[in-house]
């Protein structure tokens, strides 16, 4: 996949000039709610228009341009939809921040069959051929980027399972060995070195939304579902759906419909916990310790004999 030909500027003034002609400026910037990572903005600009800002330190910058890559990968494949990218850069005048820009959202009512149509939409995305993301390997990404605020690494890998214990599971419990006892260094140990026990490799490899939570689908501009924040990577599509059900959101008939796909391996449920152990462990390193006992009670379920 080409790399991220994004236009970026050093000023937010100059980028809104350049993009929408020298005369506009910004007239008014509300707070939207939702993000907490990043600050985001809705920008109402001198000639009526709407637009969508992220902004964040200026030495975060790479935030936005790995963000801005997951979502042109996304959009690459044509089969579900994803904000319109402006622009991206720092700006120098306020202090200091670098930012993102991109479309407002305004979409006001769902269309029919909204989520089975996403349920068939996030499908195809995963059928779609994945060899454009990565080069040197089956499972990865061609550059690294986040996962909210932790890096993830995105090393090509032939083995999905290999690629999951060492860039996904590993770095997590690395970062979370503070909050664990012996028994907990030993459970993740055991799960590392058994790994193969449990993960099976997909049938393809496909391009993952990475972040797959309700939170991150939105009510696009047709009155499909779109997807946003992307921590994307080449992976197996189960993780995807996987992620859907940590937190809830998701209606069955979007489950009952992706099934239909046949993009589920049998056994399914029996992997789930394994894939979602990554979020809990990322979640557990971002927000404390108020997911330990959610992480523990997966380590326990695929460490019965220990």
């Amino acid at each position: 996949m080409p790399a991220l030909y994004l236009p970026s500027f050093t000023s937010l003034n100059s980028a809104i000039a350049s993009i929408f002609g020298n005369n506009i400026r910004i007239v008014h910037a509300s707070p939207v709610a939702g993000g907490d990572i990043n600050k985001a903005c809705r920008l109402k600009l001198t000639n009526g228009m709407s637009i969508f800002m992220k902004a964040n330190r200026k030495d975060k910058l790479s935030f936005f341009t790995a963000e801005a890559a997951g979502l042109e990968a996304i959009a690459h494949t044509g089969e579900i939809g994803t904000p319109e990218l402006l622009c991206y850069g720092t700006d120098e005048d306020r202090g200091g921040f670098s930012f993102l820009l991109m479309e407002w959202i305004q979409g006001e009512r769902r269309s029919s069959h909204y989520w089975e149509t996403f349920a068939n939409q996030l499908a195809a995305m995963h059928r779609a051929p994945a060899q454009d993301f990565i080069t040197g390997g089956r499972y990865g990404f061609h550059q690294n980027n986040y996962i909210g605020a932790s890096p993830q690494t995105n090393t090509a890998y032939d083995s999905w399972v290999t690629f999951f214990r060492d860039c996904r599971l590993e770095p997590q419990i690395r970062s979370a060995e503070n909050y664990f006892g012996p028994g907990d260094l030993k459970r993740t140990g055991w799960l590392l070195d058994h790994l193969g026990d449990f993960l099976v490799e997909p049938q393809r490899p496909s391009l993952l939304h990475g972040d797959l939570w309700s939170g991150n689908v939105i009510l696009g501009n047709d009155g499909k579902a779109w997807l946003i924040d992307p921590a994307v990577y080449v992976g197996h599509a189960e993780a995807d759906i996987a992620m859907t059900e940590l937190f809830g959101g998701f209606p069955q008939e979007f489950y009952t419909a992706y099934r239909e796909t046949g993009l589920l391996q049998p056994d399914y449920e029996e992997r789930r916990d394994l894939y979602n152990l990554y979020q809990l462990l990322n979640h557990l390193n971002l927000f404390g310790r108020s997911y330990l006992s959610s992480v523990r009670r997966i380590l326990d379920k695929y460490n019965k004999s220990i």
